[in-house]
């Protein structure tokens, strides 16, 4: 799943959670403009989630989503 970390009413992180309930194998790449930093230490997502930085090319999603689905 790929999904942005902030959105209206329900973030990213929290519909993960929805979803693996249904789902347990699904792996999960969350997306955001904010920096790493911004995100964990505010409560955003949790260290060790995978995460891409926004703008991101192609290419460098399709080597994350590798990355991920490898892990």
């Amino acid at each position: 799943m790929l999904s942005d970390v902030v959105m209206p009413k329900l973030n990213g992180h929290e519909l993960a959670k929805r979803l693996s309930s249904m789902r347990p194998e699904i792996e999960v790449l969350y997306m955001s403009d904010y920096t790493d930093h911004d995100i964990l230490n505010h409560g955003v997502l949790e260290e060790g989630l995978h995460c891409i930085q926004k703008p991101f090319t192609v290419d460098g999603l399709a080597r994350k989503v590798r990355e991920v689905l490898d892990k």
